[in-house]
C-alpha cells in the first residue's frame, strides 16, 4: 500500500520562513504549495514525501494529513480519531506518541487532548487486533499530531520522524547555535544568488556558510543513512522501499561538485575548531579561519550573512560597535549584507547605507529580524 499524488502534505517550518520553504519546494519540483501559518501546505505522493523529508533545508518536519473535522468537544475529537484506519500504519508491534497544539478552539488542554487521541488509537487497536502499541515519546515508530484550530481539528502523521534540523553532523556547538533549518531559511531570505561567495565572519560553529555551501551545490539536506518516520510504518512494504531509494538515488545524482566559495570566519580559535570539525562530518567545502572582525578579508563582491552574537550568548556587548563600523566598511567595497538582529537590538546605522530591508523571523522564540543591506551596485 502506498501514497497517492493527492496526498495532502502539511510541511512546518519556523515562523517567517514560510515563504522561503514555499521556494525551496518549487525548487524541488513540488508546485502549488500554499504558504500556512506555521508551514507550507503541498499534494504529493510517496515520492514527494521523501523527497521532503531527505533534501528539503527549511522544512522542520513533514506531516501527512489524515482527516479533517468540526471538533468543538471531546465527543467530536472521539469520533474523529476512531473513524481513521489507524491499523494501515500502526501495528500493535509499532511504539506510538501523540503531540497536540490548540489555537483559539474551546478544548485548549494540550496533554488532554494528546492523552484523548492515543486514547481513540489504542481502544481502536483493542477492538480490531485484540492488542495495543506501547507509547514512546522519544523515539516512536508512528507519531501522530493534532492540530486544532478555532474548533477544526486536522490528524496528521509525522512522516518526518526526528526533526529534520538535526542533520547529523553537528556534534560540536558554541553557545546558543543557529539551528540549520533556520540558517538555510536565513541564507535564502538573504538574497544570496548561490553565485558569489558568501562569508559569515561572526561564524561560531559554522553552520550559515555550511548550509550555504550545501544548498548550492545540490547536496541533500539529510545523510543517505537516515531513516525517516515513515519507513518504520505497517504500510511500508518491499514496492515502497524501492520507490524510496530511486528518489534517494536521483538526490544524490544532482549533487555539484564544485560551487561558489563559502567561508566564515571568527575570533575565537575554538569556535573555528568547531566549525572546521562540522565542516568535514557534513562532507562541506565551506573554509574557516581565525580572523577578527575588524580584520576579515572578503573576496570580491561577497555577500556577507551573519547571525551576532547577543543577549545570553556570550554577553558580547562590545561586538556593536565594531560590527557598525565593519558593516560601513563592507557596504563601502561593495558588499551585500545581511544580519539576522533580534528586535530588542542595538541600531546598526552605518554611515552612508541606505535603510536596509527586513523580514521577521523567530530564533526559538526570540523574535528577530533579518536586515540586508542589499548590493549597492543593484
Amino acid at each position: 500500500m502506498s501514497w497517492g499524488r493527492d496526498t495532502r502534505l502539511f510541511a512546518t517550518a519556523a515562523a517567517g520562513t514560510e515563504g522561503a520553504l514555499k521556494a525551496e519546494l518549487r525548487d524541488l519540483g513540488l508546485s502549488g504549495g500554499k504558504a500556512a501559518r506555521g508551514g507550507v501546505r503541498v499534494g504529493g505522493g510517496l515520492e514527494a514525501i521523501a523527497r521532503l523529508c531527505a533534501r528539503s533545508r527549511i522544512a522542520v518536519r513533514v506531516l501527512i494529513e489524515l482527516d479533517e473535522f468540526a471538533c468543538a468537544d471531546e465527543r467530536a475529537l472521539d469520533r474523529g480519531v476512531g473513524a481513521i484506519a489507524w491499523e494501515r500504519w500502526l501495528t500493535p508491534d509499532r511504539t506510538l506518541a501523540v503531540r497536540a497544539t490548540s489555537r483559539d478552539s474551546r478544548v485548549s488542554h494540550t496533554g488532554f487532548l494528546a492523552q484523548r487521541v492515543k486514547d481513540g488509537i489504542v481502544d481502536r487497536q483493542r477492538r480490531l487486533l485484540g492488542a495495543r502499541s506501547s507509547i514512546d515519546r522519544r523515539d516512536p515508530d508512528v507519531g501522530v499530531v493534532l492540530r486544532l484550530e478555532r474548533d477544526r481539528a486536522s490528524v496528521l502523521l509525522d512522516a518526518s520522524g526526528a526533526s529534520l534540523h538535526r542533520r547529523g553532523w553537528r556534534a560540536e556547538e558554541g553557545a546558543a547555535p543557529l539551528k540549520e533549518t533556520l540558517a538555510a531559511a536565513v541564507v535564502r531570505l538573504s538574497g544570496w544568488d548561490r553565485e558569489r561567495a558568501l562569508h559569515d565572519p561572526l561564524c561560531g560553529a559554522g553552520t550559515i556558510p555550511i548550509e550555504a555551501d550545501l544548498w548550492a551545490r545540490g547536496v541533500p539536506a539529510q545523510r543517505p543513512e537516515r531513516r525517516f518516520g515513515f519507513e518504520r510504518w505497517a504500510d511500508h512494504d518491499e514496492d515502497a522501499r524501492a520507490r524510496v531509494a530511486r528518489e534517494r538515488a536521483a538526490g544524490e545524482a544532482r549533487v555539484r561538485a564544485d560551487g561558489p566559495a563559502c567561508a566564515g570566519s571568527d575570533e575565537d580559535p575554538e569556535a573555528v575548531r568547531r566549525a572546521r570539525a562540522n565542516a568535514a562530518r557534513a562532507g562541506s567545502r565551506a573554509r574557516f579561519e581565525v580572523a577578527d572582525l575588524t580584520a576579515v578579508a572578503l573576496p570580491a563582491g561577497a555577500h556577507v550573512v551573519a547571525n551576532p552574537p547577543y543577549g545570553e550568548r556570550l554577553a558580547a556587548a562590545d561586538v556593536w560597535p565594531a560590527l557598525e563600523v565593519a558593516v560601513a566598511r563592507w557596504r563601502a567595497a561593495g558588499h551585500p549584507v545581511s544580519l539576522l538582529l533580534p528586535d530588542d537590538a542595538p541600531a546598526l546605522n552605518p554611515p552612508g547605507a541606505a535603510a536596509p530591508r527586513a523580514h521577521s523571523l523567530f530564533n526559538g522564540a526570540l523574535p528577530c529580524r533579518l536586515v540586508t543591506w542589499d548590493d549597492p551596485k543593484g
